[in-house]
């Protein structure tokens, strides 16, 4: 007790706007570090971090952002490739995400820290953006860019207002400038805010509007001159350079300008309900979607406990702050015209805004402009307590959906992994030189291309670097037609560049797999799930499973190894298991295998959503003569779904077709087809 009683832990009357924003930071972000991954980009940045190497990302960055390969060497080389720890340190540089803007902000606006602060803790918890959990990707591609930028309007500040160390702050705020302009084109249209601060500390100074533009205009100089630089490369590296992810758009869709504007217009506003009214109401649509469960109930708890501790810090933290309505109308003004600057560069590469979802990326541009505009209306209300009320409120509720919107990612996390251990339980492994197809598999923050990393990492594990890329991973109903898989016939050479290697192969290499979103991975074939049993999954697919060869599966080698920082522990051994092993055993000719598989997943009490599963287990049970049990799991299999009928029947042809009859095979299977009406 006396030991308790000497510590000392800081006053929640005393608290300091970085220990506050700190604190905010880990109830937004901080409870789901343990439970979430990697996503998107993430999966490709850490396979060439382990496999090819740090310097690996000069050459991989140059068709993209070229600025950006310091970031990755940097941040990788310091946390290295496990995903908790990206995680951990996303959290770390959101906080300090927060501190860069209360430091801008605090440095322009020295005299009210109330109003500052209240646009900080909005920026910090800005719920439009939800990639925070796409660590690896976004940690270097935006939130380092921004730190840098934020920082930089600091400087310029502090230059300003100590005329004596003018040039000691100005150097490094325009190198920062420089770097966060140049690393990505997000946020070129951040840079005007820049005009206004300085405009807004002229001002303190300088009367009369001639005088304080020209004032305004002679400290801008050196970072216009930035900005017209920055102009002029990307003007030539979309058009001229080797850009090669969005083409800009800009005109191509309108025949006149008036079009143009029209469509322009629209886009503004937009992003203008999004940014200040869709994105903090948007918690109540998360919520219908988990409430009764427990997650709502954890979001509400958070959305509580936050708004009570921010009501009892901020009611004793700049409790005498008296704003000037011309500060509150220099926030509203400044925050709109930053909200519609965030928005062009997206606009005019043709991308969408849409929330929840990885185009909500583009709000990390506007999420500034957002905060300083909410901030300019609370600080209109003249009554303290009702702002202070207000602004916790909003603060809370924005910390809950940040949750809700990480347990996505989490329960995308969870998917993953357990998708990837069916990969190696159904596919020990697997000649190289394979193309993998596939439908879009049911996981929401990954497209093929991204899980061809951790295939690869499976399946390659000791990958030298070399230009052959071991495997990849297709999904025809987007790649059919482009440049990577012009057409399907089997001898069409395929030379797809994934960053800086290639993999090399052709359509009649590879096999076929299929994820639905109520069952299990399975791999298709021509004989055992062929074309006409998968014909509502679409043509893209289907029109692969002709050219789907299992033999290129290696069904002899053992399990491969899944390092646990990536894939965790194996998974319990639920149906899923059992399929993927029965699957495995039917492709071997082990039938007994398949029927003992059966029996324990049956005896444990594990059974298939997708009624289309039990197919491997009816066949085993033919060949092995015990067509009492085959015919039975076939009647419980079409009751349960009718269109498992067509796969029993061609699990009755096969056996009536086949050389080595099981007992009784030709008469049984001929009066099955009969009761399954297979001849209709």
């Amino acid at each position: 007790m006396a030991i308790m009683g000497a510590m000392k832990f800081p006053s929640l009357k005393k608290i300091s706007p970085p220990f506050l924003l700190f604190i905010t930071s880990l109830l937004a972000y901080g409870f789901l570090i343990p439970f979430t991954g990697f996503y998107w980009d993430d999966w490709p940045y850490a396979w060439i971090a382990r496999f090819l190497g740090l310097a690996e990302f000069l050459p991989a960055s140059l068709a993209y952002r070229p600025f950006l390969a310091p970031n990755y060497m940097l941040t990788i080389g310091l946390v290295g490739t496990n995903p908790m720890a990206w995680q951990a340190f996303a959290v770390l540089v959101r906080f300090m995400s927060g501190l860069a803007a209360w430091f801008a902000l605090d440095s322009v606006f020295p005299a009210h820290k109330r109003a500052t602060l209240t646009a900080c803790l909005l920026f910090l918890v800005f719920p439009g953006y939800s990639q925070q959990w796409v660590a690896l990707t976004h940690v270097n591609q935006e939130l380092i860019p921004l730190i840098c930028y934020l920082v930089s309007f600091g400087l310029t500040a502090r230059a300003l207002r100590n005329p004596q160390a003018f040039f000691r702050y100005t150097l490094p705020a325009v190198l920062l400038q420089t770097i966060g302009i140049f690393q990505t084109e997000y946020f070129f249209g951040m840079e005007l805010f820049r005009f206004f601060f300085i405009w807004a500390i002229a001002a303190e100074t300088t009367h009369g509007f001639r005088p304080r533009w020209l004032q305004t205009l002679k400290h801008w100089g050196a970072y216009l001159f930035i900005w017209i630089a920055n102009a002029a490369w990307l003007f030539y590296f979309y058009k001229y350079g080797s850009y090669q992810s969005y083409a800009v758009t800009l005109g191509e869709d309108a025949s006149t300008a008036t079009a143009t504007v029209a469509s322009l217009l629209s886009a503004l506003g937009d992003a203008l309900s999004k940014a200040l009214i869709l994105s903090w109401t948007q918690l109540f649509s998360q919520g219908a979607h988990v409430f009764p469960g427990i997650t709502a109930w954890l979001a509400i708890g958070l959305i509580v406990g936050t708004f009570a501790f921010l009501v009892h810090t901020r009611t004793h933290t700049h409790s005498g702050d008296s704003t000037p309505r011309t500060l509150s109308t220099l926030f509203i003004l400044a925050g709109l015209l930053g909200l519609l600057a965030g928005r062009l560069p997206s606009w005019i590469a043709g991308l969408p805004l849409t929330l929840q979802s990885s185009y909500d990326r583009f709000m990390v541009s506007m999420m500034f402009g957002a905060a300083l505009f909410i901030a300019g209306l609370l600080e209109l209300l003249r009554h303290e307590r009702a702002r202070t009320i207000l602004s916790s409120l909003l603060i809370a509720l924005a910390v809950g959906s940040q949750f809700l919107s990480g347990n996505i990612f989490r329960r995308d996390w969870e998917g993953q992994r357990d998708l990837l251990w069916q990969f190696a339980w159904r596919i020990p492994a697997l000649e190289e030189g394979t193309v993998i197809f596939t439908k879009q598999l049911p996981l929401d923050y990954e497209t093929d291309l991204s899980l061809t990393a951790p295939l690869n990492w499976i399946y390659a594990p000791d990958y030298q670097h070399g230009d052959n890329l071991p495997y990849i991973l297709l999904s025809p109903e987007k790649r059919l037609g482009g440049a990577s898989l012009p057409d399907l016939e089997a001898d069409t050479a395929l030379a797809i560049r994934y960053r800086t290697v290639t993999f090399h192969g052709s359509p009649g290499k590879s096999i076929t797999v299929f994820a639905p979103r109520n069952g299990c991975l399975r791999v298709l074939d021509p004989v055992y799930a062929n074309e006409a049993l998968y014909d509502r999954q679409g043509r893209a697919l289907t029109e692969t499973i002709p050219l789907s060869n299992p033999a290129l599966i290696r069904v002899d080698a053992p399990t491969p190894s899944m390092p646990k920082p990536l894939f965790g522990n194996e998974p319990e051994h639920t149906w899923c298991y059992f399929y993927a092993r029965a699957e495995l055993a039917r492709q071997m000719g082990d039938w007994k295998s398949v029927i003992q598989l059966g029996e324990d997943a049956r005896r444990l009490g594990y059974a298939p959503e997708d009624s289309i599963e039990w197919l491997p287990f009816i066949e085993a049970y033919a060949r092995a003569s015990q067509w009492d049990e085959a015919e039975r799991l076939a009647t419980l299999a079409v009751k349960s779904d009718a269109r498992v009928r067509k796969g029993v029947c061609q699990v009755w042809g096969r056996i009536h077709s086949a050389t080595a009859q099981p007992a009784g095979g030709r008469e049984r299977s001929e009066a099955l087809m009969s009761a399954f009406e297979c001849g209709r």
